[in-house]
């Protein structure tokens, strides 16, 4: 067996190298409401590059003009990983999917067709005209690009003889990755590696080519049973930043590349992640998707080396080691003596920006810095969640075509709780003042009664960012509209003024995903009821 570098697309099993394939832009954006921008797209893309993540699937290419615009600009800026875009087992699919990463340096096409009892009853095809469709599209992919990987959708559930004929025809076409998908995450690890080795032995020409797992985490197993098909003889890993994912989502890829760091004894691989870019580019896909990682996440929760037992705590001011396996800064969370408040200037604030992994251009600066003092003459102390809090709602401010100027609230347990709002709606200015039980209702119906829209509230969650009653209220707000799900954060110490700017943020969410969707009408319906 030969090895091969990262960014070779001729077959070749590796021995101790892991590759990562990230698909935080594909799957990942496939949960409901983790909508992203072009421009985030690109800056995601960039710093998954920037980290060493292998294979960086940026789209579904013949889902959406946008979806094609990102994949193809994607491909386009690319340094090193290798840009994969996602394509049906058809030729029309194939062939748009090509025209969108023709460009980068190290193009692949990943194709797929659901092989499980299940999925085949889908296109109501028989076994044998699914192989011969198997055969022609990965034949047809390979004719364009010599990188391809081919998938059996719902693999774990697919009969073994029949995954084992249909992988056959895949490698024999020409696929020189072949991933196992667990699409539902029914498996267990057990058999997430019997299956890996049952393909290894059974297949010929299956030590020719890498198999990968793809895992999805709806019995709390996806790591598991991707390690598991690593020792397996396994060698990608399809994998999310934070998880992110359709339903419980996917294998994270923070949690495979650390326990393969961590327990290098017993799983002797090596992978080509930065990992002290981990907690950056964790923050970022959090910001951007509107997920917020869980406190007690693992790897890039704000819990996982947070310790407040007493017998933890002595042991920690003892020796780390004790009741840590990893050290803060192996994962990028590094510490600084830089106390932030509002006597703080701009080269502090850029210093502990920075710290946290966010790189700020001038103009950026200038406008988070006018924030942050204003923070800042709010609360004593800015701690680095304030900080990240602050960053989330600074982020491309001027895309918003909806904008809260103004609001204020009456409320009480004797009178009416009334709000009065004005909002920025393309540069006009429009008021309204309602009534409602309670201030963030009162609230919610202002900005309802300005931008009339049919979206159903779905979520609404307050968690505060600190300590204290200055603490800042992070607020996620959760929109649908004709199976468009949308979400909204925002920050804030006033957290009816949060709820308003995290429920305009899902607005403005909506309006992009209206046009990404082709149904936009292009305005936004308004009025003043004031």
């Amino acid at each position: 067996m030969t090895d091969t570098t990262p960014n070779a697309p001729a077959s070749g099993v590796i021995q101790d190298r892991v590759l990562i394939f990230d698909t935080t832009l594909r799957d990942g954006e496939q949960s409901p409401g983790a909508t992203m921008t072009h421009a985030e797209k690109l800056e995601i893309a960039q710093l998954l590059d920037e980290m060493g993540v292998d294979v960086i699937e940026a789209g579904f290419p013949i889902a959406s003009e946008g979806d094609f615009a990102a994949v193809s600009e994607i491909a386009k800026q690319a340094k090193t990983a290798q840009i994969c875009g996602l394509a049906r087992a058809q030729l029309g699919d194939i062939d748009r999917c090509w025209e969108a990463i023709k460009h980068a340096k190290n193009p692949r096409i990943h194709t797929f067709i659901g092989t499980s009892p299940l999925h085949r009853a889908i296109p109501n095809l028989t076994m044998d005209q699914m192989a011969d469709r198997i055969h022609e599209t990965v034949t047809h992919a390979r004719n364009l690009c010599e990188n391809v990987q081919w998938s059996p959708m719902d693999a774990t559930r697919t009969e073994a003889d029949y995954l084992c004929r249909t992988v056959e025809i895949a490698i024999k076409a020409g696929a020189t990755t072949i991933n196992i998908p667990d699409t539902v995450g029914y498996t267990a690890p057990r058999e997430s590696a019997d299956l890996i080795r049952m393909l290894l032995e059974r297949v010929p020409g299956a030590d020719e080519i890498i198999f990968a797992t793809h895992c999805h985490n709806d019995l709390g197993m996806a790591t598991a049973n991707s390690l598991a098909a690593v020792e397996a003889g396994a060698r990608q890993i399809e994998c999310t930043i934070n998880g992110l994912g359709e339903r419980a989502g996917n294998t994270a890829l923070e949690e495979v590349v650390m326990a393969m760091k961590v327990r290098n004894d017993i799983m002797p691989y090596q992978t080509r992640v930065d990992a002290t870019k981990l907690m950056n580019i964790s923050r970022r896909v959090a910001t951007v998707s509107g997920f917020a990682v869980q406190f007690n996440k693992a790897i890039v929760g704000k819990n996982a080396f947070a310790h407040e037992s007493g017998i933890h705590q002595d042991g920690m001011l003892k020796n780390a080691e004790t009741f840590e396996i990893m050290r803060p800064e192996d994962v990028g969370l590094a510490e600084t003596n830089i106390v932030m408040g509002k006597h703080s200037g701009r080269a502090a604030l850029r210093s502990k920006l920075e710290n946290l992994g966010y790189e700020l251009g001038d103009n950026q600066l200038k406008d988070v810095f006018v924030r942050f003092k204003e923070l800042a003459d709010r609360k004593k102390e800015i701690y680095d969640e304030d900080l990240i809090a602050l960053m989330r709602i600074a982020s491309d401010p001027e895309a918003d075509r909806i904008k809260l100027k103004s609001m204020h609230v009456v409320c009480g347990t004797d009178g009416p709780n009334e709000a009065k709002m004005t909002l920025v709606i393309d540069g006009a200015e429009h008021s309204t003042e309602q009534s409602g039980d309670g201030p963030v209702d009162a609230s919610f119906k202002c900005i309802k009664a300005l931008v009339d829209h049919s979206a159903r509230l779905q979520l609404y969650q307050v968690a505060a960012v600190t300590e204290g009653t200055d603490a800042q209220a992070t607020v996620s707000v959760r929109l649908e509209e004709e199976g468009r799900i949308v979400t909204g954060q925002s920050a804030d110490t006033d957290t009816v003024v949060a709820s308003a700017r995290a429920y305009i943020h899902a607005l403005n969410r909506l309006l992009v995903r209206r046009e990404k969707g082709g149904t936009d009408k292009r305005e936004i319906n308004y009025k003043d009821a004031s």
